[in-house]
């Protein structure tokens, strides 16, 4: 089975509403410590609980469109939508042929965004991914070519072939959401969801990613 990196396993309706209960019990136990009187009342958690079981209906109508073009990969399917839902991102360590282009270009559709496949190489460098400025003799001004990066979803296919600063340049627009091109800052439209592969058979002429 694929091995993914991301959060805590179950479905959607179960996280979400174990996170309420556990953030309504820490709450709880925090202001007590304090002396301050503080209670959660029964009216506020059934509104969370009902607010969670609509995302929870929404969510299952997604599963069911990407069922019809999917065929298994339950697990696979349902960390790529926790992490579109919790603004996260996917390190899949997996061999070639289980259907991950398939996976995103599938939920880029069911959400109405658009997608790409970046294929990391050793010859591959920063300006490929996020852009660069090109100079237009006609007009003798530098004009802004943005990078594949400004997809909504991105598969950065074997993320590990490409050279630690194209690794780094990647993280940085994952953690930061914005882009910087020779000095002007562009923001990414939401949702952004970069899914990183690395082939764990193969491990010739790769770079070892960072463990932070």
């Amino acid at each position: 089975m694929p091995n993914f990196k991301i959060m805590k396993t179950g479905t959607f309706f179960e996280w979400t509403s174990e996170l309420f209960i556990q953030n309504s019990v820490f709450w709880d136990m925090a202001l007590r410590e304090n002396d301050v009187n503080y209670s959660v009342s029964n009216e506020e958690i059934k509104k969370l609980n009902e607010q969670a079981q609509k995302y929870a209906e929404k969510l299952s109508l997604v599963f069911d469109e990407a069922h019809k073009v999917i065929v298994g990969q339950q697990d696979a399917l349902q960390k790529i939508l926790i992490s579109i839902v919790s603004d996260g991102h996917i390190l899949l360590e997996s061999v070639p042929g289980l259907a991950k282009t398939l996976m995103v270009k599938t939920m880029a559709q069911i959400f109405d965004v658009n997608q790409v496949r970046i294929q990391f190489t050793p010859d591959l460098l920063p300006a490929d991914i996020v852009g660069t400025k090109i100079y237009k003799s006609a007009s003798g001004t530098f004009v802004t070519q943005k990078g594949p990066i400004f997809h909504n979803f991105v598969l950065a296919d074997e993320i590990n072939r490409a050279p630690p600063k194209v690794q780094s340049a990647l993280l940085e627009v994952m953690q930061e959401r914005n882009v910087t091109i020779h000095g002007d800052t562009f923001e990414l439209k939401k949702p952004f969801l970069v899914l990183a592969t690395q082939n764990p058979i193969e491990n010739e002429g790769t770079y070892k990613l960072p463990e932070a």
